[in-house]
């Protein structure tokens, strides 16, 4: 919107307002306005979810040392939507697909968030979606957001080729382009492509959420993720950039650059409030809406692959209940962690939550900064 008004309506006639049309300061612009919403609108929302009594209900089989968390208010991920969409729709150029496909998988998997938080919160008790339901939701939006890629690529905005690490010219497809010539093998072309794309989004979803278990230590990685991840969108849309590091070139990525910009400031500000002793959480309509932000604009600029570094802590925290489940089921209930997720486990290990979550941090950012040194190492 001020895109239009600032740069396209009155730059011809100020010309200072050249300046909107530049990426990088509208990205900063879009940082700083979520970060406003956020700090300001807080103590609002918080307000209004105590006085409708939507607290979070801790599981009696969770660390003794949460209990006193109980009823804390929950579901302030709406407000870190709100702090995300806003500054968006305000910088970003909205003629660009590609943003659109940002915000609705934002949107998307953050609905699935809400109406599980709202079945809790209504049943005054840890019972929301059954587990079928949530994953159906999941593959369901999952699918209406490959659907939508298919379509850019069709426009050919869009390439189902991915960027490798350390690598420069390896760019798989995910397409069977072999199998687009007869129409009986058609529809196989494209199920490599949807079920990496599942397996990419529903999996960053739900690591989120695995990992939204201490205050702050989902918001505070969020904010060093979707920082990494600004960084990239704006390489990979720039076309010496993207040219010198040998990437796959997304020239509509760069107002994806105001997305993630955005994303980042209000992660940043919301864990003014969320922070160690947290005064409000983001529920799963934060945590599943963070997840699958963070992997839909990967998938978009093509580093599904470097999402493994960009969020190591979350695929670690997921991966601990993996193991923790398959070792109780296989090896007639023995476990691995004392408690999962890891975060649990270094808890019962005798780490206060505040070591937990600042050492957490910590190894996001070495593995944010490693994913992004790759970019040179290839």
């Amino acid at each position: 919107m001020f895109y239009w008004l600032l740069y396209e309506w009155l730059y011809p006639h100020i010309s200072p307002f050249r300046i909107f049309r530049y990426v990088t300061f509208r990205t900063a612009a879009a940082s700083l306005t979520a970060l406003f919403l956020c700090v300001v609108l807080g103590p609002w929302l918080i307000r209004k979810l105590k006085e409708f009594q939507i607290g979070q209900h801790i599981r009696e089989d969770g660390p003794r040392s949460h209990h006193h968390k109980a009823g804390t208010p929950t579901m302030g991920g709406v407000l870190i939507i709100l702090s995300t969409v806003a500054p968006t729709v305000l910088w970003a150029d909205l003629r660009n697909p590609q943003v659109w496909v940002g915000l609705f998988g934002l949107a998307a998997f953050g609905l699935i968030g809400f109406v599980d938080d709202y079945a809790k919160v209504s049943r005054k008790q840890n019972l929301g979606l059954t587990a079928r339901r949530k994953f159906g939701l999941q593959v369901l939006a999952a699918l209406l957001l490959g659907g939508m890629l298919l379509t850019l690529h069709a426009a050919g905005v869009y390439t189902t080729r991915m960027n490798v690490p350390f690598f420069k010219e390896r760019r798989p497809d995910l397409l069977i382009n072999s199998l687009l010539d007869s129409p009986w093998t058609y529809p196989l072309a494209f199920v490599p492509f949807f079920a990496f794309l599942i397996l990419v989004v529903v999996g960053a979803s739900n690591a989120v959420n695995l990992t939204d278990g201490l205050d702050g230590l989902a918001t505070g990685l969020m904010v060093i993720a979707s920082g990494a991840l600004t960084v990239l969108t704006y390489t990979s849309g720039h076309a010496d950039f993207s040219n010198y590091l040998g990437l796959e070139r997304n020239p509509g990525a760069a107002e994806l650059t105001i997305f993630c910009g955005a994303l980042t400031g209000a992660c940043l500000g919301f864990l003014w409030y969320n922070a160690h002793p947290a005064e409000v959480f983001m529920g799963d309509v934060g945590s599943l809406s963070l997840g699958a932000a963070m992997a839909t604009v990967a998938v978009l600029i093509k580093q599904e692959i470097l999402l493994l570094f960009i969020g190591g802590v979350f695929v670690l925290e997921a991966l601990s209940v993996i193991l923790q489940v398959g070792s109780y089921k296989l090896r007639g209930g023995k476990r691995i962690f004392k408690m999962a997720p890891l975060h649990h486990h270094f808890e019962a290990l005798g780490w206060a939550e505040s070591k937990v979550i600042v050492r957490f941090w910590i190894a996001g950012l070495v593995l944010a900064l490693f994913a992004l040194t790759t970019l040179k190492i290839r």
